[in-house]
C-alpha cells in the first residue's frame, strides 16, 4: 500500500469547514510489534549471562597465560568484566532491539556494583571475625580489662570490658547532647526559613566534612588547656558530639522536608498552633527517618579514634567515671592493640573491632524497633491512652448536653 507523504492528504475536509486527521494505514508487510517482558528472567537471558561470563573468563585466562605478557589480579578482573559486558551485549542483540540491549547492559552494571558493595561488606565482617575468633570465644574477653594482662599473656587472661563500658558511656553522653540540639536545629531550619536559617544550614553542611582530629584539638584546646579540665570521657564525648551534630542536623533536615505539607495544613486549619503542629504532626510523621538520622550520627561518632585519644587518653583499667581519669573506647583499644607485634594482641584488636561492629548492629536494630512504626501506627499504651481520653471527652460532652437541656427547660 502506498505511503501518504503529502501533508494535505492527511486532513479530510468536513461540512463545517474544519478538517479531520486521517491516520495513514499500516503497510501489510510491517513487522508485528512484540511486547517486552519485564517480569523476571527468561531462559535465554540466563544462558546469555552464563555464556558471556564463561567466555570472558576463558578469553582473559588465555590472554594472561598464553598470548600476552599480562599479570596482576586487578587487571585480570577488570579485563574480564569489560569483555563480559561486550559479549553480553552482543548475545542480547541477536534477539532484542537496541533499547533492550542498552537496558540489559545497564542492568548488568547496576547489579554488578550492588554485588561488589555487598561482597566488600561481607569480606570485611568475615575477615574481622576470622582474625578475632580466638579472642571472641573467651568469656573473660568481655568481663575483664587489661590491667593484669601483658603482651605475652594468653587470651584466657584479660579482656576489653573497660573499652566496652567506655564506648557506651561516651556515646550515651554524646547522644544526650546532640539529639535535642540536632533535631531542634533541623526543626528550626524547616519551620523558620530566612537568611539566618540558610546560614546555619550552610555551616552544618560544611561541618559534615570536618576532620575528626580538628574536633579533638578544639575540645583539647578549650577544655583541657584553657579551662584546665583533666582528660576524661566527658571531654571525649564532647569531641564526638562535634562530629555527630552536623550529621544529625543534615539528615533530620532532609527527613523533615519530606513530611507532606497537606498534613501541616490540615492541622493548622483545625486551629492548632505552629509548634503544636510540629510536636503532634511533623515529628511523629518523620519518626522513623529521625531515628535513622540519629543512628547515622551515632555510627559516625562511635568509630572515632583520634578525638578520644587526644581528649581522654588511654588506660588499660576500668574507669566508669566520665569526669575523672582517662577512658578508652573500642576503636582506641583496637588501635593500640594492633600496634603490638604479639599475635595475642593482634587477635584482641580484631576481637575489639568485631565487638564494635556488633554494637553498631545492635544500635541499628534498636533504632528500627523504636522508629519502625509508620505514621498512625500506635503502641498498645498509646491506644489505651487514646481510649481513656475518648471516654473522658464523651462524659464531658454528655454532662454539657444535660446541663444545656436543663437550663433550656427552666
Amino acid at each position: 500500500m502506498p505511503e501518504i507523504t503529502d501533508p494535505e492528504k492527511l486532513f479530510a475536509p468536513r461540512a463545517d469547514g474544519l478538517s479531520t486527521t486521517v491516520v495513514p494505514p499500516i503497510p501489510s508487510d510491517a513487522p508485528a510489534t512484540r511486547a517486552r517482558s519485564i517480569s523476571g528472567l527468561r531462559r535465554s537471558d540466563l544462558l546469555a549471562l552464563g555464556g558471556s561470563a564463561l567466555a570472558a573468563l576463558s578469553i582473559v585466562t588465555l590472554l594472561f597465560t598464553q598470548i600476552a605478557p599480562l599479570s596482576g589480579p586487578i587487571g585480570f578482573v577488570l579485563l574480564t568484566y569489560v569483555i563480559f559486558l561486550v559479549l553480553y551485549a552482543l548475545l542480547v542483540s541477536f534477539d532484542e532491539s537496541g533499547p533492550v540491549v542498552r537496558d540489559r547492559v545497564v542492568a548488568a552494571v547496576v547489579h554488578s556494583l550492588a554485588f561488589l558493595l555487598l561482597s566488600a561488606l561481607v569480606v570485611i565482617v568475615a575477615f574481622t571475625a576470622y582474625r578475632g575468633l580466638k579472642a571472641l570465644v573467651h568469656i573473660n574477653f568481655y568481663t575483664q580489662d587489661l590491667t593484669n594482662a601483658g603482651p605475652l599473656d594468653p587470651l584466657s587472661v584479660g579482656g576489653i570490658s573497660h573499652a566496652i563500658v567506655g564506648t557506651l558511656i561516651e556515646i550515651s553522653i554524646a547522644l544526650a547532647i546532640v539529639i535535642p540540639l540536632g533535631i531542634t536545629c533541623a526543626v528550626f531550619l524547616n519551620e523558620i526559613p530566612g537568611t539566618f536559617a540558610r546560614f546555619v544550614r550552610t555551616i552544618a553542611e560544611a561541618m559534615t566534612a570536618l576532620p575528626s582530629i580538628v574536633a579533638g584539638l578544639f575540645i583539647y584546646a578549650t577544655l583541657i588547656l584553657i579551662l584546665g579540665l583533666p582528660k576524661s570521657g566527658f571531654a571525649a564525648a564532647l569531641a564526638i558530639s562535634v562530629m555527630m551534630l552536623p550529621i544529625i542536623i543534615r539528615a533530620a533536615d532532609v527527613v523533615l522536608r519530606l513530611v507532606p505539607g497537606s498534613l501541616k495544613e490540615a492541622s493548622l486549619a483545625l486551629g492548632t498552633g505552629q509548634w503544636r503542629t510540629v510536636w503532634h504532626v511533623t515529628l511523629p510523621t518523620a519518626r522513623s527517618g529521625l531515628m535513622t538520622a540519629v543512628i547515622l550520627g551515632a555510627a559516625r561518632g562511635i568509630g572515632e579514634t583520634s578525638p578520644v585519644l587526644i581528649t581522654a587518653g588511654y588506660t588499660a583499667s576500668m574507669n566508669t567515671n566520665p569526669f575523672s581519669g582517662p577512658m578508652v573506647s573500642l576503636p582506641l583499644a583496637a588501635f593500640n592493640l594492633v600496634g603490638n607485634p604479639q599475635i595475642t594482641s593482634i587477635q584482641r584488636a580484631f576481637g575489639a573491632a568485631m565487638t564494635l561492629l556488633v554494637v553498631v548492629l545492635v544500635l541499628f536494630v534498636i533504632a528500627r524497633i523504636i522508629g519502625g512504626r509508620g505514621p498512625g501506627n500506635l503502641t498498645k499504651r498509646q491506644v489505651q491512652r487514646r481510649a481513656k481520653e475518648s471516654e473522658r471527652d464523651a462524659k464531658r460532652f454528655s454532662q454539657l448536653a444535660d446541663t444545656t437541656t436543663r437550663s433550656s427547660s427552666t
